[in-house]
């Protein structure tokens, strides 16, 4: 059964809730066959990862009906499946639309990714609201029993085909001169701890390329060498660091780059999750919430994380990840985080593979709709 859904999203993280919400789409009407509909706020930001116009009330990409979801709108779709992405709130106009429906529509708040151990109670929770309508909470998640992570079918074969003459091609295209060595990816928001990195980068004396895409890091990055402004596509060498700025990519560009590299400094939702399909190290810097609610979900996905590591090697990733999303490393910890690559990279394989073992996102949300629509 072939099923509507309209979807909406308000962006907050620049990139990464139209990032989320874009991939969910696609993914719905490509591997799903679904009917989908796109309500976004902000067309000039989703215009950096996918060819969107921002001119346009109403577009079609990749089989998915994009709408501009501006303050004049009144959106009132038909559909089966409602999903209000990350907690916004649905416009009145489609709340009166879903009431009016003769068939109940189903009606999920899609949420924020968290490995905290009460999402799992939570995940599916119904919510009355009144007029016959029902709001039903869906968690993604890392653990069996929320809703997984989105995985597309073609990102999957993508990976799986992925070579090292692949990856050469890949950096030869950013420019890097010697992709046979150590290389970064570091996208992150405003952080301190950038200039730490770059003062051990740099004392370590070890050849490594460090690909920044553009973004809030970039001022910081120029700033801890010196150079005033970065551009896209501009190399700077520093002592044995290698810098290279990368311009705006496409989102399976973006994938590819994590692929690419040994280790990826990634920020917010998307690029974390991408950067564990990626099957590398990474580093999280977690959007900061007011109280530090973001420590106690970077806690608890890092709890889950090195839950079968050996102790040594999760205290040396929990201290960095805590360190970086506090903004301030301590003197020779990039030593002890560049030592335990090796191994985590292959921590990384094994927890991709259970990553692949809950679902994709996409197909859970499928059979979770199927099982409220009558």
């Amino acid at each position: 059964m072939t099923m509507s859904w309209s979807v909406f999203c308000r962006v907050v993280d620049n990139y990464g809730d139209i990032g989320v919400c874009w991939r969910l789409a696609r993914q719905l009407h490509l591997e799903y066959d679904e009917q989908v509909t796109l309500w976004v706020d902000d067309l000039v930001a989703f215009g950096h990862i996918a060819p969107v116009r921002a001119d346009a009330e109403e577009q079609l990409l990749e089989g998915v009906r994009i709408c501009h979801w501006h303050a004049a709108a009144q959106p009132a779709d038909d559909a089966d499946v409602v999903i209000e992405a990350f907690a916004c709130e649905l416009p009145a106009s489609q709340k009166a639309a879903m009431r009016a429906r003769s068939v109940t529509p189903v009606w999920l708040n899609l949420e924020y990714l968290s490995a905290e151990d009460w999402v799992i109670s939570c995940h599916g929770m119904a919510s009355p609201q009144g007029g016959g309508l029902t709001k039903y909470f869906f968690f993604p998640g890392f653990a069996p029993g929320t809703g997984g992570v989105l995985a597309e079918q073609r990102m999957l074969a993508a990976r799986a085909a992925w070579t090292t003459q692949d990856r050469f091609a890949l950096l030869a295209g950013l420019g890097v001169a010697r992709p046979d060595i150590t290389t970064l990816s570091l996208f992150a928001y405003e952080n301190s701890a950038i200039a730490d990195l770059i003062g051990q980068l740099r004392a370590s004396g070890e050849p490594v390329n460090l690909l920044v895409p553009m973004g809030r890091a970039l001022p910081q990055v120029a700033a801890a060498i010196g150079h005033g402004t970065l551009t896209p596509g501009q190399h700077v060498q520093v002592d044995a660091l290698n810098i290279y700025t990368v311009p705006m990519l496409p989102q399976h560009r973006y994938d590819q780059l994590l692929w690419s590299c040994d280790l990826n400094f990634v920020r917010g939702e998307d690029s974390f999750v991408r950067a564990q399909h990626a099957m590398h190290p990474s580093v999280w810097h977690i959007y900061p919430q007011d109280d530090a609610a973001h420590e106690i979900k970077l806690e608890a996905f890092v709890d889950r994380y090195t839950r079968h590591w050996p102790a040594q090697d999760a205290q040396v990733l929990r201290a960095f990840w805590l360190a970086w999303n506090r903004g301030a490393l301590v003197p020779g910890q990039w030593a002890l985080l560049r030592a335990l690559l090796p191994q985590w990279q292959g921590y990384a394989r094994t927890w991709s593979a259970r990553l692949d073992a809950l679902g994709n996102l996409a197909g859970n949300l499928v059979k979770f709709a199927k099982t409220k629509l009558k």
